[in-house]
């Protein structure tokens, strides 16, 4: 392997966790913490079943989102992004990287300032920059970092955003395929996923 990475993460703690959605779908995973990661950010990786037995594992990179993942929010497909990896992670076996990058790195409240501003009429990416903000402020290098101290180094990427496996594969970490997600398509969110196919190229397949 190959790493770009400056520093090595190593692993902190690992333990058991059951995991309930409230839908009922129920699992458990080994939930990793690291030592030495780049933005010292409390990142976790949710493991399931050996992903050294695979040559390359499932990944998804999964951004925190409070208002998406916790309270339901249609606003964003995070929340059912997060449901369906867990459920394929959770048979296929692999990895969830939970990163801890709200509104793609400015911030909860940055983020629900920029709400306010989409409901003038502004997208996700131009309100991030009326805030004087970066449109997507996500680094990945803890992410490599997080992978290359579980000993993975080779991936099957699950994710639309095509900047993920181009960072990772600046970190040397390779990304063998690109597995989409599901289109989680609603009335209140079409503006937004419209805005990352058009502006940031994610492989989206929207209905309208």
């Amino acid at each position: 392997m190959t790493a770009s990475l400056t520093a090595r993460a190593t692993v902190r703690t690992s333990v058991r966790v059951p995991l309930r959605f409230g839908d009922g779908f129920s699992t458990a995973a080994d939930t990793v913490t690291f030592h030495g990661l780049a933005d010292q950010a409390e990142h976790v990786a949710l493991v399931f079943g050996d992903p050294a037995a695979s040559p390359a594992p499932l990944v998804r990179m999964h951004s925190e989102c409070l208002t998406g993942d916790v309270f339901g929010s249609a606003r964003c497909d995070c929340g059912p992004q997060l449901r369906e990896a867990v459920e394929r992670l959770s048979t296929e076996g692999g990895v969830l990287l939970y990163l801890r990058q709200e509104g793609r790195g400015i911030g909860l409240y940055n983020k629900l300032d920029a709400y306010a501003l989409q409901d003038r009429g502004l997208d996700t990416y131009e309100a991030n920059s009326a805030l004087g903000l970066p449109e997507d402020g996500r680094d990945y290098t803890a992410a490599a970092q997080m992978l290359t101290a579980l000993g993975i180094d080779t991936i099957d990427l699950l994710s639309n955003n095509p900047d993920k496996g181009a960072q990772l594969e600046s970190h040397g970490i390779t990304v063998r395929n690109h597995v989409p997600t599901g289109v989680f398509e609603t009335a209140s969110n079409v503006g937004y996923l419209r805005a990352k196919v058009e502006h940031t190229g994610h492989t989206i397949a929207l209905a309208v």
